[in-house]
């Protein structure tokens, strides 16, 4: 801009907001009732008020918004008042504003899992893709990890579940950007890891036992013994395995109807191979 428009010119310097100007517009909004929250019987803690506005670092957008995110998806107590405290207050102002719809957050969830099963590292793209670009919680892409540690892995590595677990707390801790490595390095440890189904399969072949049944009775030999007159009723023969070779002995442990029915099937993946050398073992 030359000489002669400036001196025609008003100029303005803006200052950046700050903390102070987020406490003002959010108790603005907690007094207002017919654009704010004015109308909710609500009660919030000045440390929950102080954390947002610091959250927020001058976004005066992000703390109203997370502000109405607490008081909105807080329960009310027995007496009606909806409680904004400091926990609640960490928890909105972490959670970003979902920049997609139902469906493409579902779609993108199943994209995120179903590379984990086919042990591709997209998994971790998808990840922060729909963290970073989307908006949403990492706590759903880690409560799925969780669900595929034990679907898609399972004892083919048990540490899968480990890493998974372990993520979730260091999410819970440290929340969102800084749990972002923890939770990288356990998508690439379970995409990484050998594959198996057994797991998922055994609950489907017991729950398809239980239809088969419909009651089931306890061996006699498996039933309690700790009792007076469990030995008239039959109770008895339980044989211990630890008294036996290999701590192991045959005997029936399921009802007569699906005597001998194996539900559990080890695969030749990781560390299941070894369950399944003992699996033949055991039924020579």
């Amino acid at each position: 801009m030359n000489g002669a428009l400036m001196s025609r010119s008003t100029l303005f310097q803006l200052e950046p907001l700050n903390k102070e100007h987020s406490l003002t517009a959010m108790r603005r909004a907690l007094e207002d009732r017919d654009k704010g929250l004015g109308f909710m019987d609500l009660k919030v803690d000045e440390a929950a008020l102080d954390h947002i506005a610091t959250m927020a670092n001058g976004d005066i957008r992000r703390a109203l918004n997370a502000l109405e995110l607490a008081a909105l998806t807080t329960p009310p107590d027995s007496g009606g008042t909806v409680n904004v405290t400091l926990e609640v207050a960490e928890d909105s102002i972490r959670r970003p504003t979902v920049k997609a719809d139902e469906s493409t957050q579902y779609d993108v969830l199943s994209a995120f899992h179903k590379s984990i099963r086919g042990s591709s590292d997209a998994a971790l793209f998808w990840f922060l893709y729909a963290v970073e670009k989307l908006g949403m919680d990492p706590i759903v892409f880690i409560r799925r990890l969780i669900a595929a540690a034990s679907e898609d892995i399972g004892l083919a590595n048990p540490q899968a579940m480990v890493q998974a677990v372990s993520a979730l707390e260091a999410y819970r801790n440290n929340g969102w950007p800084e749990a972002k490595l923890n939770i990288a390095q356990a998508i690439l440890f379970a995409v990484e890891s050998p594959k198996s189904n057994a797991v998922y399969m055994a609950i489907s072949r017991v729950m398809s036992a239980i239809d088969e049944l419909k009651s089931a009775e306890v061996p006699l030999h498996l039933r309690d013994t700790h009792y007076k007159g469990s030995a008239a009723l039959g109770h008895g023969g339980y044989k211990y395995p630890h008294d036996f070779p290999g701590h192991y002995v045959k005997q029936e442990y399921l009802p007569k109807a699906i005597s001998r029915r194996v539900f559990y099937q080890a695969t030749e993946q990781g560390s299941e191979v070894k369950i399944r050398h003992n699996q033949a073992l055991r039924r020579e």
